[in-house]
């Protein structure tokens, strides 16, 4: 059975290997670094903001909500897994091209467009509103690439990766690699509700509660032809949709401090979710050979979170 508590020479170790690793790709590390002082700067200044008494209690609310339909349909999507040792590699490629395609129109519509009006609203020009999102947005893809970089983390095709991989249980390393899908979207979902705004939170918290079902029974079905438990897969696929409720409140509480954090809150969660996309989900979909069926998987996605934008919003 694989261990899930690594010793403290273990720990030593990999701390070691990190800051080495960090002295080897030191651009990256900065990108990492301004993202997250950028992150915990915002974090901060929401906090206090709420602390005072001017966030309305509601946003949080929505935006907890919104993470436990995020959890909740992960949990969901896992539960097949009880009859299902697999699925066809063509359907489940096509199913993750539609989970693709939600997160690229969700990013589309209800990330972006909203944060360029509101910039454009905020700043009085749509240039300096465009900067702005696109500010947002570089962070975004700084976080995410930093943590790609330097959290150590196992794919089902490609094997483990990150520094100090190899002293790490392949259940965390999963676990690892599951939370650079979801803590995004839940981040997503936090900042869509920062203003309480129903048109820009529900269609987005659809779409993502949508694509987290045929989400959460791929890394299920992935878990177990890893050679874990049924148990170990479930548990382990509904307990990464935890992720989505925390990120939610991370993300509402980013957003909802300085008016500007707004717009630069949905760039971020746009910005991380697009590479996510790009970066890991794409590149799955197409690695089996099944290029055509995950492109239409896709392009539905793209246009089932297009009808849902324009039916809810």
């Amino acid at each position: 059975m694989t261990t899930l508590v690594a010793d403290s020479p273990a720990l030593s170790g990999f701390a070691q290997t990190l800051r080495q690793h960090m002295k080897d790709h030191a651009l990256v590390a900065l990108g990492l670094g301004i993202a997250a002082v950028a992150t915990l700067v915002l974090l901060a200044q929401s906090l206090v903001w709420i602390w005072t008494g001017g966030a309305e209690v509601a946003n949080p609310r929505y935006a907890l909500l919104g993470g436990v339909a995020g959890f909740t349909a992960t949990a969901l999507g896992a539960l097949p897994t009880l009859v299902l040792r697999g699925i066809p590699q063509r359907l489940e490629d096509s199913l993750l091209g539609l989970a693709a395609g939600m997160m690229l129109a969700a990013s589309a519509f209800s990330l972006l467009l909203p944060g360029l009006a509101a910039g454009a609203d905020l700043l009085q020009s749509k240039s300096l509103g465009a900067v702005v999102v696109v500010l947002g947005m570089g962070l975004g893809v700084l976080l995410m690439l930093g943590l790609d970089e330097f959290t150590p983390h196992e794919h089902d095709k490609t094997g483990p990766c990150g520094p100090g991989h190899e002293r790490c249980g392949r259940i965390w390393l999963f676990v690892f690699a599951i939370a650079l899908h979801n803590l995004p979207e839940g981040m997503a979902i936090g900042v869509s509700f920062a203003r309480g705004d129903l048109t820009v939170g529900l269609p987005l918290t659809s779409a993502i509660a949508l694509q987290d079902i045929p989400e959460g029974l791929a890394v299920a079905l992935a878990l177990r032809g890893a050679g874990f438990s049924l148990a170990t897969a479930i548990l382990t696929s509904a307990a990464s949709g935890l992720l989505e409720p925390i990120g939610a409140l991370l993300g509402v509480g980013l957003s909802s401090g300085l008016a500007v954090a707004y717009p630069i809150g949905l760039g971020l969660a746009a910005g991380a979710m697009i590479f996510v996309v790009s970066h890991e989900v794409i590149p799955e979909t197409h690695r089996n050979g099944h290029q055509t069926p995950a492109t239409l998987g896709l392009m539905v996605g793209f246009a089932l979170m297009m009808v849902l934008d324009t039916t809810l919003g």
